[in-house]
């Protein structure tokens, strides 16, 4: 009976056991998810937090940008007020101005009349005096016919008369009354001050494509109002560089130049530099307050032959660097004493051993390279990196003023690397010379060709430019 009851209880034990395994898991389930419940609303707290710091900022950002634009509203109505009181002081000052010389010229054309018939008053004053004594005098003379000095008498008077001032005067007023002339009639100009009013923002001009031009360099820029407008003070003209054609886009690597102060409808770039294919522009109207918009923006085309120099192909006695090139006359011989320490080699320069023995004539040259060879001997060229397979280009030059002797031209890629620029078919160039002073520096050599080129307008040799235009069409 107690083994069974033993038992019995053993069991309740391990019944019990399990039962508070069980609870223990729960718990623990229990526990765990609701560590994961805060954790999660804790989370979503702190991004409100965040949420509302954030906007709190924008708040009291907008708040100091309200602020601030009460005061720069007080601050610009004060000014606006001052410049409206300014300009109508002016205006009153031009009006009181106008009133004063005209009011002066009113006194002054009364007082020359004046002048002209108080003389003449006076003249006829004197004439009637003059006339009254003589008419007195004669009918005296009348009275006295018996008298022997009668035919005397009447002979002076006759005299008398003819010579009288009243007949001597002219009985026309030398000046008129009227002064009508001086009157005024304002209707046309209150109309105008009646319609004054504030300072519309000016209209969007319109680019004239038509009119305008790009050449050598320079651009000119053609643009006209879509309505008159005589409040315009200047335009603000903006331009940009770019390699996408078309319409300009809203995000360029090149930022937009500013001109301002332009006053006519046109405008020339001179001096640009056409290292890009298009140029972007645009234009707006300003009046002595506001700007108004920007043109339509438009898009033109900057031909320019675009290249650099190939150091590959250039003579080793020319240093180039990009775009510019110089003599060197070190070049060659740095050149191979670098050649013979890379290998390794110390044999002296002989004739043997120099460049122009070492290098195989035109007719040995092998012609599976990728490349060319460098130009030799007397054959001091460089080549530029890019073919020109068509159409038209136009460069610029620029060189030192203590340069002695070049050649700028085109050539085929096939001019032989003993050949001198211009002096075969396969090239042609402009070729300056300082060293012959007593010719024009300017010629093109030319096979069986050689001419001078002379100023335009001029019967003499051209003089030496610090540049120079070279253009090729094909």
């Amino acid at each position: 009976m107690c083994v069974h009851m033993c038992a019995r209880v053993h069991v309740c034990v391990y019944v019990c056991a399990r039962v508070c395994t069980c609870l223990h898991t729960c718990v623990y389930v229990c526990v765990h998810l609701c560590l994961s419940t805060l954790l999660v609303v804790q989370e979503a707290l702190r991004k409100i937090i965040t949420t509302l710091a954030m906007k709190n900022e924008e708040i009291q950002s907008f708040i100091y940008s309200l602020k601030q634009m009460l005061l720069n509203v007080e601050a610009n109505s004060t000014k606006v007020q001052e410049d409206l009181e300014a300009e109508f002081q002016s205006l009153f000052s031009v009006l009181e101005e106008l009133k004063e010389g005209m009011l002066m010229k009113i006194k002054q054309d009364r007082a020359s009349r004046t002048y002209e018939l108080q003389n003449q008053l006076a003249a006829c004053t004197r004439a009637l005096e003059s006339s009254e004594e003589l008419l007195e005098t004669a009918n005296q003379t009348l009275q006295a016919m018996d008298r022997e000095d009668f035919p005397q008498a009447a002979k002076q008077i006759k005299d008398g008369v003819t010579m009288a001032p009243a007949f001597r005067l002219s009985l026309k007023a030398k000046v008129s009354d009227n002064m009508s002339h001086l009157m005024v009639d304002f209707a046309q100009e209150r109309q105008m001050l009646q319609a004054l009013k504030f300072l519309p923002v000016p209209s969007a001009p319109v680019i004239d494509l038509a009119e305008s031009l790009v050449a050598d360099n320079c651009v000119t820029l053609v643009w006209r109002m879509p309505d008159e407008d005589s409040k315009i003070d200047h335009y603000v003209l903006e331009y940009r560089r770019t390699n996408f054609e078309g319409p300009p886009r809203l995000k360029e690597d090149q930022p937009w130049m500013v001109i301002e102060g332009i006053r006519q409808t046109e405008y020339t770039l001179t001096g640009l530099k056409f290292d890009m294919k298009y140029m972007n522009f645009r234009v707006k109207a300003c009046n002595k307050a506001v700007a108004g918009e920007f043109s339509e923006p438009v898009t033109l085309e900057t031909p320019a032959f675009m290249f650099r120099l190939d150091a590959s192909t250039s003579h080793q006695n020319l240093r180039v660097d990009d775009l510019s090139v110089e003599w060197d006359a070190m070049g060659g011989k740095v050149q191979d004493i670098k050649a013979r320490e890379k290998d390794g080699k110390g044999r002296t320069a002989s004739p043997i051993n120099s460049p122009a023995r070492g290098t195989p004539s035109p007719k040995r040259m092998p012609s599976g390279r990728g490349g060319r060879d460098r130009f030799t001997a007397e054959s001091y060229t460089v080549l530029g990196d890019t073919l020109i397979d068509g159409g038209e280009h136009y460069w610029e030059v620029r060189y030192e003023p203590d340069s002695k002797a070049f050649g700028v031209g085109v050539a085929y890629r096939s001019l032989g690397r003993f050949e001198q620029l211009g002096k075969t078919a396969a090239s042609w160039c402009l070729h300056v010379n300082n060293w012959l002073q007593a010719s024009c520096p300017f010629t093109t050599p030319a096979p069986n060709k050689c001419c001078t080129l002379s100023r335009p307008g001029s019967h003499s040799p051209c003089c030496l430019l610090s540049r120079y235009g070279v253009a090729a069409s094909r």
